[in-house]
């Protein structure tokens, strides 16, 4: 007779390891909206040449019911959010089962012993792997596809894990401003009162010739604007190039800005497009026809997702933060986008979700991160 218990095995090898980043597969099959991501960079984020594993420990674990993979989670640890915040917090990521909860709950019972064994006090997730990349479980908003770098999940998910005794840590909000609900005049009346607050705002575009130079900026910028954000863990230099490297060639220099008040340079934002809208057809390869169809759709993408917007400490409310918003709106009307998520979004974030609301932004989608005592 078969053997259906539930027993979960660490990743031990490469065979291990495609099972863990295969199982997505399985799981979204038939669901119009799920968006496969490429195997090669899921292979190079869960290896110890990213720089993230520098300053973190991390186990992957496989669920089998007898010799099938039924789902999959990690055990994080980041030294340097442990350092920053003072606290003992592990992470899990990268979590997906079967509609099974019994699954789940050998899952998240390994993870926990994991994090236990290492002297953790509390666990945060999903993180896939920190607040610097994917994170959150999508919990409200499930009629659309995610966008660049957004997750998602089957809607069963936030039972499981409340059933399993998660709580909610912080809510993150993505927002979506169409063309055609963005509001008359706004644009150039936001742009207008920030100029008024601050004669001295100007805004540019990133000068990619000079890219080592402005990620010296952007680095700067970054670590000191969020720092004071829920969850934020420092980048490294080299996660900084990292993930410079890899979004650098999606970029539109008019959509990545720069403001500076007189010649100091106070803040950045970046939007890109929504190259899931390729992702989405290429199965998670790119190969000869993957190629092909990347530049095939690549040209029919209309959307772009605000990712990243940070002024530094001092200069916040001061009228910068509308001038990037209406300048990076403005650039992407003109290339010929119609829509923009802006994510993500902490919830009680008020001044940016109130600034997003002004231009006719509204709230679709939410992601939670849980928490639970160790």
């Amino acid at each position: 007779m078969a053997d259906h218990k539930i027993h979960v095995e660490e990743v031990k090898n490469r065979n291990d390891l495609m099972s863990f980043i295969r199982l997505p597969w399985a799981i979204y099959q038939g669901d119009r909206y799920w968006v496969p991501p490429l195997i090669k960079d899921q292979l190079y984020k869960l290896s110890p040449n990213h720089p993230f594993h520098s300053h973190a420990e991390m186990a992957l674990f496989l669920a089998y019911r007898g010799s099938k993979v039924v789902g999959r989670i990690a055990g994080i640890i980041d030294r340097h959010y442990i350092e920053f915040h003072q606290e003992k917090v592990g992470f899990f990521g990268f979590f997906e089962t079967v509609e099974d909860e019994e699954v789940a709950e050998s899952l998240f019972s390994k993870v926990k012993d994991w994090l236990k064994k290492r002297g953790m006090q509390k666990a945060l997730g999903p993180m896939n792997p920190s607040t610097n990349d994917e994170c959150g479980l999508l919990i409200e908003g499930f009629q659309s596809p995610p966008v660049l770098m957004m997750p998602y999940n089957p809607i069963y998910y936030s039972s499981f894990l409340e059933s399993l005794g998660w709580k909610k840590a912080m809510d993150l909000y993505a927002y979506r401003i169409e063309k055609t609900t963005l509001m008359e005049g706004q644009l150039s009346r936001i742009a207008e009162l920030s100029k008024r607050r601050e004669p001295e705002l100007w805004v540019r575009p990133i000068r990619l010739k000079q890219i080592e130079e402005e990620l010296k900026t952007i680095k700067e910028i970054y670590n000191q604007a969020w720092s004071r954000n829920w969850g934020f863990v420092p980048m490294t230099e080299e996660e900084i190039d990292d993930l410079a490297k890899n979004l650098i060639p999606l970029v539109i220099p008019e959509l990545v800005l720069l403001v500076y008040l007189k010649e100091e340079p106070i803040g950045f934002s970046v939007a890109l497009p929504d190259y899931n809208q390729v992702l989405k057809h290429l199965n998670g390869r790119i190969g000869l026809f993957g190629g092909i169809k990347y530049l095939y759709y690549r040209r029919k993408i209309k959307t772009v997702r605000m990712m990243l917007l940070g002024i530094k400490h001092g200069f916040q409310k001061r009228g910068a933060e509308g001038l990037l918003y209406a300048e990076t709106i403005k650039n992407g009307l003109q290339k010929g986008f119609e829509a923009a998520e802006c994510s993500w979004i902490l919830e009680n974030n008020h001044l940016m979700k109130h600034g997003i609301e002004s231009l006719g932004g509204k709230h679709y989608k939410t992601y939670r991160i849980y928490e639970c005592p160790l």
